[in-house]
């Protein structure tokens, strides 16, 4: 499928998507919400992508929020329409993923682009990259899950302090925080990201999948993540990716997950 706004690529069962709006520092608006969902979705469906890795084109920005221009004068109907068919079209979708993703943030994550970046999975940085979500210096608040997502990530009285300054991050705090896993020159970033999905796609992607819907489950109210771990635990059983993991582990030899 041909893109307008993203690139995407994919080597070694790893798909690499790249927001690609540097005029803009890849800013997000409808059209490229629209193509990352599609090209998350088809990597998702493709059997030889068993990691996916979202970064920003350039050195300057991963994703420095939404494309204002786009909402401006919207309306109270129109502002909650765009905010929930946004979060059910890309970052829910994306967090719930069953394919895990990993956000290579190379520069300035504002808005909506650390919106995206937390419904990834995880998340690593270069040691240049800025965060944060700047929304009340608009008169509005983050609307694509940063009220739910920060504090989950870095707690509470941090994620206040980010929303209601408006104020950015560096890497390093982020680091510190737990906003990002690792951070690094901005040169080594996407080798670091391709090495730890490396690691990632020698094991199960059933289980894997699995493991994320029950991750996921302890954040949603009203689900009992433990019965969903019980759950995905025992499905497992009947999966052949186990039974491949095991016999591989009494043979003493390296396993080769079929993916089933």
């Amino acid at each position: 499928m041909a893109y307008e706004n993203i690139t995407v690529t994919a080597e070694d069962n790893i798909g690499i998507i790249t927001i690609n709006r540097p005029t803009k520092l890849n800013a997000l608006n409808k059209e490229t919400i629209v193509e990352l969902h599609d090209a998350f979705e088809a990597y998702d469906q493709n059997s030889y992508v068993k990691a996916i890795i979202i970064t920003g084109s350039g050195e300057k920005a991963f994703v420095a929020g939404a494309d204002i221009a786009e909402f401006a004068d919207f309306n109270v109907d129109e502002g909650e329409k765009l905010a929930a068919l946004g979060q059910a079209l890309l970052f829910d979708f994306v967090q719930d993923l069953s394919t895990p993703v990993i956000a290579a943030i190379n520069g300035f994550a504002l808005g909506g682009g650390l919106e995206l970046a937390m419904a990834c999975h995880f998340r690593i940085a270069s040691d240049n990259a800025k965060m944060g979500l700047p929304e009340v210096s608009l008169g509005v608040i983050p609307g694509y899950g940063g009220t739910q997502r920060l504090p989950q990530l870095v707690g509470k009285g941090r994620a206040f302090e980010m929303i209601m300054t408006a104020g950015m991050v560096t890497a390093q705090d982020a680091l510190a925080w737990g906003l990002v896993n690792h951070v690094v020159p901005q040169a080594e970033l996407l080798d670091l990201a391709k090495s730890i999905a490396g690691k990632i796609i020698k094991n199960s992607p059933v289980a894997i999948s699995k493991a994320i819907k029950a991750v996921n489950a302890g954040f949603e109210d009203g689900v009992n993540g433990y019965n969903q771990e019980v759950k995905g635990f025992g499905e497992a059983f009947g999966t052949e990716d186990f039974k491949e993991g095991t016999t591989a582990f009494l043979e003493k030899r390296k396993p080769v997950f079929p993916g089933k």
